[in-house]
């Protein structure tokens, strides 16, 4: 069944400038801002309330199409969160025998100059020789825990960008041809949020 008309309205939090433009949100707070685009999603996105809220309005939308509101308000709340606190993942190292080694490159392969922590470079997983290296998204830093050993450090304002840094560096180790119940080797996130303010 269509609905005729369907509305969200998301609180812009204090401390926040949000603007809208064609379904560019963009969004600015004490750590930086961010910028998305919901031009793929057939809604009205517009500022009201003197710019304290954001309203989201959808016309004869089914069902499917009226559940993406909700998704869209999640993103621009998440991204308010980002610019306020920013987001943490931990990531711990898990192994049996062979102890996984990781640095930060300050040279990427080519030898140009690169800052540290924009890239990771895992070694000895599995005991293999192959290095594996990943970059990490716009915006994200990593770095070594200083609390715990064998822990990795991801932080940024982004938690999209944060996230999928995780999963990449989560999938390039991931254990082929063995049993996975026995061989539990790899790099697991074991915290992940906002960071206290």
């Amino acid at each position: 069944v269509k609905q005729i008309n369907s509305t969200k309205l998301v609180s812009v939090f204090p401390g926040v400038k949000v603007s809208v433009s064609s379904r560019n949100v963009k969004v600015e707070g004490p750590r930086g801002k961010l910028t998305k685009s919901f031009s793929h999603i057939d809604c009205d996105v517009r500022m009201v309330s003197k710019g304290k809220k954001i309203l989201l309005e959808m016309w004869f939308g089914n069902s499917l199409k009226r559940s993406s509101l909700n998704t869209v308000a999640s993103i621009i709340e998440n991204m308010m969160v980002g610019v306020t606190k920013g987001y943490r993942f931990k990531m711990r190292f898990a192994y049996a025998h062979f102890p996984i080694k990781i640095n930060f490159p300050t040279e990427d392969e080519n030898g140009k100059k690169i800052k540290e922590g924009s890239n990771i470079e895992i070694r000895n997983f599995l005991g293999e020789f192959f290095v594996r290296r990943i970059r990490m998204r716009p915006g994200v830093h990593c770095y070594r825990s200083e609390d715990a050993k064998d822990e990795i450090v991801l932080e940024g304002n982004d938690l999209a960008f944060v996230s999928q840094t995780a999963a990449d560096i989560h999938q390039s180790c991931l254990v082929k041809n063995k049993d996975i119940r026995k061989f539990l080797d790899g790099i697991y996130v074991s915290e992940s949020g906002p960071m206290e303010a």
